[in-house]
């Protein structure tokens, strides 16, 4: 295989970028660590929005599971247009961009999913002495 720097692609310098079908090794670690990372969030969300808090899910947590669930679509056709050669390298990045947002979306369901941060409320009973409830 011919080195990197012995091409010019038709520019007037060296380039020393891959073709579409070749990737480094770290590209290769980088893709493998956020799509592990990504698809691990998204199961663990997934079956947070069926399970938690109680067994009938709440229709708003499957509501959020499924927005998150037409996003992943959204990234996973990309990834597939991108691994065809469908797509150019400079949309690597806007794939990243996605999956960082579907890894945020992930984090503030499962947030929200298992009531992390919520104040308990105070009210006073009937004996006039305080007790803690919680939304």
């Amino acid at each position: 295989m011919e080195d990197f720097s012995t091409r010019t692609y038709g520019t007037s310098g060296l380039d020393n970028r891959p073709l579409f079908g070749e990737t480094s090794a770290k590209d290769r670690i980088i893709n493998l660590v956020v799509g592990s990372l990504t698809s691990l969030l998204i199961l663990v969300t997934l079956i947070s929005a069926f399970v938690f808090p109680q067994l009938p899910p709440k229709p708003l947590n499957v509501f959020f599971a499924v927005c998150i669930s037409l996003s992943s679509i959204t990234a996973c056709i990309l990834i597939y247009w991108y691994r065809q050669g469908d797509l150019e390298p400079k949309f690597r990045n806007l794939i990243y961009y996605i999956l960082f947002s579907i890894i945020m979306l992930c984090i503030c369901a499962n947030l929200y999913f298992h009531d992390v941060g919520k104040q308990p409320t105070f009210a006073y009973n009937y004996n006039f002495t305080l007790t803690k409830h919680r939304r």
